[in-house]
């Protein structure tokens, strides 16, 4: 990075930087560069692009140089920011959970679609799904769980700091006492195989325990359906799952008593969620 930390001008930085990026390993060098000198300057990525020539700051070709070093190790480009837009909301993240991925949003559809009272999010980590089904629908109740305790304190901050606390409670554990009407749930579906093949930005920064599940990767999974008593089974469960497990999700989810199952992909075409509904 010695050629952007002497760099003057917004070109010269971001060429300087997305070439030690991509040199790094990243599949998207430019984008990272723009994302990170736009923090460090201030200005909008539109007016980096329309301003190629305007000179950096020494404060700001410093603070950028920090950045670009911390992503050539790999680090997230979430992490160096400390944030992630997901949906309609902006949520605080760091390593205490995992970042926000856009497949996660089928989860959120499902709650818009369905319009339940009252929503359980299993797993919620930043907060990410509850806080935006909260967001967007005003008049629903929101329950949110995590095994881990720092993870929750990272999303009730979110929740303050987005005005929701007051329509979001969190709990530790999984699921907790009380009837809901639809169950979403963004589990731990990671064998322990596939970890060891993960990208350096998710295996070497992201929670490990958020992330694998066991040797098939369904353990978690399996383990939440098995705990869901008919007594206390929502009216509607949809599960994010991973690569190929969505047909045995989909046949646990039947033998659960849900009749009517579904499989939705993400952008990617991968089956990535599982909906069952209508349980008695």
């Amino acid at each position: 990075m010695t050629r952007a930390t002497a760099s003057s001008t917004v070109r010269e930085a971001l060429e300087a930087a997305a070439d030690a990026i991509s040199a790094a390993g990243s599949d998207s060098p430019r984008l990272d560069a723009e994302l990170l000198l736009a923090e460090a300057t201030g200005w909008p990525r539109e007016q980096l692009a329309a301003r190629p020539e305007a000179e950096l700051t020494g404060g700001a070709s410093r603070e950028f140089a920090g950045m670009v070093r911390r992503r050539v190790r790999r680090e997230p480009v979430a992490y160096i920011l400390g944030r992630r837009g997901f949906r309609r909301i902006e949520l605080e993240v760091d390593p205490r959970a995992l970042i926000p991925r856009p497949e996660t949003e089928l989860l959120v559809d499902v709650a818009l679609e369905l319009a339940p009272g009252r929503v359980l999010d299993i797993g919620t980590g930043s907060g990410a799904v509850a806080l935006a089904v909260a967001e967007e629908l005003p008049d629903v109740e929101v329950t949110a769980t995590d095994t881990s305790p720092r993870a929750l304190v990272l999303a009730r901050a979110n929740a303050e700091r987005l005005g929701l606390a007051d329509r979001v409670s969190f709990e530790e554990g999984t699921v907790p006492a009380g009837e809901f009407d639809l169950l979403l749930a963004n589990l731990p579906y990671v064998s322990e195989a596939e970890w060891e093949e993960l990208a350096p930005e998710i295996c070497e920064f992201e929670p490990r325990e958020a992330l694998v599940a066991g040797p098939t990767g369904l353990e978690s999974i399996e383990s939440l359906l098995a705990s869901l008593g008919s007594d206390a089974r929502p009216a509607a469960i949809a599960l994010e799952v991973g690569a190929e497990q969505a047909d045995r999700v989909d046949s646990l989810v039947r033998e659960l008593g849900y009749p009517i199952v579904e499989r939705r992909p993400d952008l990617a075409g991968i089956e990535r969620m599982v909906l069952g509904r209508g349980a008695g």
